[in-house]
């Protein structure tokens, strides 16, 4: 676990950070692996004996099994490694991105073109209090 940075107050994101990436290596190391065909045709076969070779915590293990994106990402994941197991899902990014925000995969394009999410109660955690 990282300890608490002042950036953690941003809502809807984990930033990865130098501790973050020390955290997630092994786990970034799986997924980035799925890039190779022979990989993941090895995880297809045996996801167990695969997921085996990365020296992940059992944390990290249950959320790759559960496909908890999120969870990866509060777990040390980088989103550009993560999105490689989407991938070898069939999850497109646009429709990572709007699993993990809890919108629907169009609903996420529209706010995207529209410019994103508004800033109002968006910068700050802290912002949320007393509401």
């Amino acid at each position: 676990m990282t300890k608490a940075k002042e950036y953690d107050d941003i809502p809807g994101t984990y930033v990865f950070d130098a501790d973050r990436s020390r955290e997630g290596y092994h786990l970034n190391m799986f997924c980035i692996s799925l890039r190779l065909e022979k990989n993941r045709q090895a995880f297809r076969d045996d996801p167990e004996a695969y997921l085996s070779q990365y020296p992940m915590s059992e944390e990290q293990l249950q959320v790759v099994r559960d496909r908890d994106w999120n969870g990866m990402l509060s777990l040390g994941g980088n989103i550009y490694y993560t999105a490689k197991l989407a991938a070898f899902d069939g999850i497109t990014f646009q429709e990572l991105a709007a699993i993990m925000t809890n919108m629907g995969s169009e609903d996420y394009r529209k706010m995207m073109v529209d410019g994103g999410r508004p800033i109002e109660g968006n910068r700050y955690k802290s912002e949320w209090e007393d509401k």
